[in-house]
């Protein structure tokens, strides 16, 4: 009789930054010193509830540095199937890179790697190619087919970062399809990034095929789990990703958890001369339609309809839904001793958000604290809209 492997479902956020190594070297210089390697671990593990995380940066040796002293003190050890095992989360080796083709703009790209020994050998490889391989999404002067070459080479995988930004995202400043840079069939999923849903890349037939996945970007601890990915899994692992990707053996992305792209910081045209978010009536304008500046920064959404090859969107059946998921530290008048109280009473961020039901939080916040943290959970708070590098903000009741 055929053994049936027991799926279940794992909360996964993949794209998540080093600030600085154990012995205080910076690695991504805009992100907080608090995002070592092991405090992101204990983070993702006993606040935010998160059971598989990508932590991006670990090429860096003073990082893979910190990895080795992890599994050597016995702290963390070697999951099974790949990735690091702390505490009930997996933690997969990952790296973002910037690449830039002839006569393109540049473009960021995440790899992953099944385990430390692969991850140091990409590593050295990068270091050839590299003006700095101990920092962030440095610069890899080589070609993008190259790129996919010496990571599928090592068993790892390729995702293309924040896909539709207009700073460093593929299609939203590098090209108008993802052939014209990388062999298809060596992209094992997409990142949307934080100013995109599902419906709004439904515009791009290219995009049908692929796996999507909502990440955080995170820069700092508390933002870990502003967006993520629900999985079908028969563990938390490097090799339960890939086939979650692949969509084979039952493994998939059961659903994404994302901001509503009115809350993204490039969801819509910007001015950079007075400030202004763009109108939709305006957006194919050259000048601001306020003061008339050249200084417009083309918003993810306008981008989109640039570049669509549909007048209206199609959602292909293999994609998962998408949730709109305000994150709890948008929503006002949760501050830091409210949200303390909640996190004592139900454990972690993915409890509250999924687990408790709203009786139980108004007994630890109040009832309309209560509602509203109810609402950003459904998706239906009201939004204004983001552009030029700020958030888009959640809208209190009559104000």
């Amino acid at each position: 009789m055929e053994l049936t492997t027991e799926l279940k479902s794992f909360y996964c956020d993949l794209h998540v930054h080093i600030g600085r190594t154990s012995e205080g070297q910076a690695v991504k210089i805009s992100g907080s010193r608090e995002l070592t390697f092991a405090g992101i671990a204990k983070e993702a593990a006993e606040r935010k509830g998160l059971e598989m995380i990508g932590i991006i940066d670990s090429h860096s040796p003073g990082v893979l540095r910190d990895i080795q002293r992890s599994l050597e003190s016995g702290e963390m050890t070697l999951a099974e199937g790949g990735g690091i095992a702390y505490r009930g989360n997996t933690i997969i080796l990952g790296t973002e890179i910037e690449i830039r083709e002839p006569g393109r703009k540049e473009c960021h790209v995440l790899a992953y790697m099944p385990d430390v020994e692969r991850m140091t050998d990409f590593s050295a490889w990068m270091s050839r190619y590299m003006r700095n391989v101990n920092l962030s999404s440095q610069r890899l002067y080589a070609p993008a087919r190259e790129l996919q070459d010496e990571i599928y080479g090592r068993g790892g995988i390729l995702i293309p970062a924040h896909i539709f930004t207009p700073h460093k995202g593929l299609y939203g400043c590098a090209a108008e399809r993802m052939a014209d840079i990388f062999d298809l069939d060596r992209i094992a999923a997409v990142e949307l990034g934080l100013s995109a849903d599902s419906e709004m890349a439904g515009y791009l037939s290219e995009l049908d095929d692929f796996t999507f996945l909502t990440n955080s970007d995170a820069h700092s601890l508390g933002k870990l789990g502003r967006e993520y990915n629900v999985m079908a899994l028969a563990r938390p692992s490097f090799a339960e990703l890939r086939l979650a990707l692949e969509r084979k053996e039952g493994r998939n992305v059961t659903a994404n958890f994302g901001l509503n792209p009115r809350l993204g910081k490039y969801h819509r045209t910007y001015c950079g001369g007075c400030g202004s978010i763009i109108d939709e009536a305006y957006v194919t304008s050259e000048r601001c339609q306020y003061c008339g500046s050249l200084k417009l920064v083309r918003g993810v959404f306008d981008r989109i309809l640039d570049i669509a090859d549909r007048k209206t969107p199609l959602v292909p059946a293999n994609r998962p839904p998408y949730h709109y998921q305000v994150p709890l530290e948008f929503i006002p008048g949760l501050g830091k001793a409210k949200m303390n109280a909640l996190l004592q009473a139900f454990g972690t961020e993915m409890n509250i958000l999924h687990g408790c039901g709203e009786a139980e939080i108004a007994s630890v916040v109040g009832v309309d604290l209560a509602a509203m943290i109810v609402r950003a959970r459904s998706g239906i708070l009201e939004l204004s809209a983001g552009g030029g590098g700020t958030y888009g903000k959640v809208v209190q009741p009559g104000k």
